[in-house]
């Protein structure tokens, strides 16, 4: 039924409903790529998969990107000398900065004042958000904005994040090349000229905040994955092994991976997969609200209706997978020791990417 909803019948299912926190973030705005809807929605999620496109993801120059950062990565835990200390920050840092340099082409450098900061923020947002106190203010915003506590730390966060990617649009437009856009800030302001007159979201507002919603989701998902990949590593040290033994045969220990290797990757690709699976990092996906009046799994669905997708429940379905409740790389093996894909992955969601890390 989850993905009939998100696959089979997404046109009918592919608007959010309101949000009180989303209303108050987005000011009655365009709503960014997450929370806006309608013709707003696709014109940016079209433009954006585009752009994102144009430089880099999904290429050999965001491949590149992602090696210089992993060896910039790979220095600061040396610094550690083994001792212990908590990965998540430098995690974190290293994520970020791969969306840094689709969206602003920058980096910033792990002890950089600024960039501390705003990773602070964002993880703060994102904590209080789904907190006991984010619920309750989207269920009585009419009162819980007059409320003092820790939920308007939610929104004087959000308003440091969208002051940060204003600032760096203002930089932008100061040497912005119509001739030669460097990223996805530059795409959108000339695109903005060519929209003057519409009312597709190509503001400056919408772009701070369709910025943000990339380093927003983009951030979070893909940090707290690997943090769960050194999770079931260290629980599973025999499987552990035999990534690693993989990787020595194929790769060796003189250079870094590549996506070329992926093929001859099976047992790792498996692994990596299956901890996306038991990770289980979005267990509920994000609200979405029928279009018009729908019948889904046998049940009508008035217009209007808002529907939460589990994906838990595809996740760790029995008839699915052989071993739910246990983390099992077989899960993506064929008998033969090959790579197989499994329709019921969906660590983040499906269908027509609503999501900001749908598209990083």
């Amino acid at each position: 039924m989850v993905k009939e909803a998100l696959v089979t019948q997404a046109e009918n299912f592919v608007d959010r409903p309101y949000s009180a926190i989303s209303d108050r973030f987005y000011s009655g705005n365009s709503g960014g790529l997450f929370m806006s809807n309608g013709e707003i929605w696709k014109t940016q999620r079209r433009f954006a998969l585009s752009t994102l496109r144009t430089f880099g993801l999904g290429k050999s120059i965001i491949e590149q990107s992602i090696r210089e950062e992993v060896q910039h990565l790979q220095e600061e835990i040396e610094k550690e000398k083994g001792e212990p200390f908590s990965i998540s920050g430098l995690f974190n840092n290293a994520v970020s900065n791969i969306i840094c340099q689709l969206v602003m082409r920058k980096r910033f450098d792990y002890n950089d004042n600024n960039f501390k900061i705003l990773l602070k923020y964002l993880s703060e947002a994102f904590t209080l958000e789904g907190s006991i106190w984010g619920l309750l203010y989207e269920s009585f915003p009419g009162v819980m904005k007059h409320m003092p506590g820790p939920h308007n730390k939610i929104f004087s966060s959000f308003g440091f994040l969208v002051d940060f990617i204003t600032q760096e649009i203002k930089r932008h437009k100061k040497d912005l090349d119509h001739s030669s856009p460097r990223d996805y800030i530059d795409a959108f302001l000339i695109e903005m000229e060519k929209h003057r007159d519409s009312d597709l979201g190509f503001t400056e507002t919408n772009l701070a905040l369709c910025s943000l919603d990339l380093f927003m989701a983009g951030t979070e998902t893909t940090s707290t994955t690997l943090q769960w990949a050194l999770i079931y590593m260290i629980k599973h040290p025999e499987i552990q092994k035999k990534v690693q033994a993989e990787i020595d045969r194929v790769v060796g220990q003189n250079r870094q991976p590549t996506m070329a290797d992926r093929p001859n990757l099976p047992y790792t690709d498996a692994v990596i997969h299956e901890i996306q699976r038991m990770g289980n990092i979005i267990p509920l996906n994000g609200l979405r609200v029928a279009a018009k009046d729908t019948v889904l799994g046998g049940y009508f669905i008035p217009k209007g209706t808002s529907l939460m997708p589990m994906l838990t429940s595809v996740l760790f379905d029995k008839t699915e997978w052989e071993t739910p409740e246990t983390f099992n790389p077989r899960h993506f093996l064929d008998g033969e020791g090959k790579f197989v894909k499994r329709e019921a992955l969906l660590p983040f969601s499906a269908g027509k990417p609503h999501s900001p890390h749908s598209y990083t």
